[in-house]
């Protein structure tokens, strides 16, 4: 099975995928292969928004939507999970040491 490096239409993020896979998600979106993070919100907003008639209408929003960044929206959502996680291993960390450590005064 061949990987290849395909880029995100809308947000410009890069993912290895699989041809069967690229074809797929093109199929559902007018053509166009977008991210998983891309691809929810653009299936998020055609079944909430009723005045839009087709997928690519609501692919086109998307691409509009993201081209209004400097920064790339999936990178900004992975540097803020980064973030969280770094905060959270840390806050982790000492609380798992006193509860389970060892006490030296015995």
């Amino acid at each position: 099975m061949e990987i290849k490096s395909v880029a995100c239409e809308c947000c410009g993020l890069t993912e290895d995928c699989t041809q069967n896979y690229i074809s797929k998600v093109r199929a559902n979106f007018a053509g166009k292969w977008l991210c998983g993070l891309c691809s929810e919100a653009v299936s998020d907003e055609f079944s909430r928004d009723k005045k839009m008639a087709t997928v690519e209408e609501a692919v086109n929003a998307h691409v509009s939507f993201c081209s209004k960044f400097k920064a790339n929206p999936a990178e900004l959502v992975a540097d803020g999970m980064r973030q969280m996680l770094r905060r959270r291993s840390g806050e982790l960390l000492p609380a798992k040491s006193k509860k389970f450590g060892r006490s030296n005064t015995t």
